[in-house]
């Protein structure tokens, strides 16, 4: 009788010990989701709500609910549907080149090469660098005065030194989609790198000794493998 009750209690203690356990993680991950809370999701709800109503920036400003009113107007502005052409090409661009060169860079470190440790610090630096950091030294490689880029045309005669690679949007465009390429590769080729090391290379020495070359190699195991 006595096992019976101790059991019982120790079944009743476990979904206690549980919900306080639960509790504790919730106090834990409370210093971190107070700044989310403040800077990230009341903005946007805030900015949500605004964007069904009239108002303007200012402090102590009144303002209307409007409905739906913003949203048809911003939809018939072309200048909004420019803005977004071009979002989408960045983002396309971007994504496509990044992931091809990280999967190429991710394949090179996975190799046993010699130098490889130094090859894979080097590979993180763009991700280590602050945006302003980046910023600033990518307008200095777009200047059209003492541009790093222009120099390095000019030196091989494929250029002008006053070119404003910032200042049109034929070469603009391409100018930043560079830009967000290195600066996203880091991230990328880690993320690939971790799954490539994950690829059992018995697959890949079975498959070779079958005869398959490497790309054969590359499309039936790793790319799989990866998307698994």
């Amino acid at each position: 009788m006595s096992t019976a009750t101790a059991t019982t209690d120790r079944q009743g203690q476990r979904p206690k010990q549980k919900q306080q356990r639960n509790f504790g993680a919730l106090w834990l991950l409370l210093p971190s989701m107070v700044p989310i809370l403040v800077l990230s999701v009341y903005p946007l709800l805030r900015g949500i709500y605004l964007g069904f109503t009239d108002a303007r920036a200012g402090l102590n400003v009144e303002y209307a609910f409007t409905g739906l009113a913003n949203y048809q107007e911003m939809l018939s502005d072309e200048m909004f549907w420019s803005s977004f052409r071009i979002g989408f090409i960045w983002t396309i661009s971007v994504t496509l080149i990044q992931f091809c060169l990280a999967m190429g860079l991710a394949l090179l470190l996975n190799e046993k090469l010699r130098g490889r440790w130094l090859a894979r610090i080097l590979a993180v630096v763009p991700w280590a660098m602050p945006p302003v950091v980046v910023g600033i030294m990518w307008s200095l490689v777009y200047r059209p005065d003492a541009g790093l880029l222009n120099e390095i045309l000019y030196r091989l005669g494929m250029g002008d030194v006053g070119t404003n690679w910032l200042a049109d949007f034929s070469t603009a465009l391409p100018a930043v989609i560079v830009v967000g390429v290195w600066a996203g590769m880091p991230v990328t080729t880690v993320i690939l790198l971790a799954g490539l090391q994950g690829v059992p290379h018995e697959l890949h020495e079975a498959a070779a000794m079958d005869g398959a070359g490497r790309w054969r190699r590359f499309r039936s195991i790793t790319l799989p493998s990866l998307s698994g």
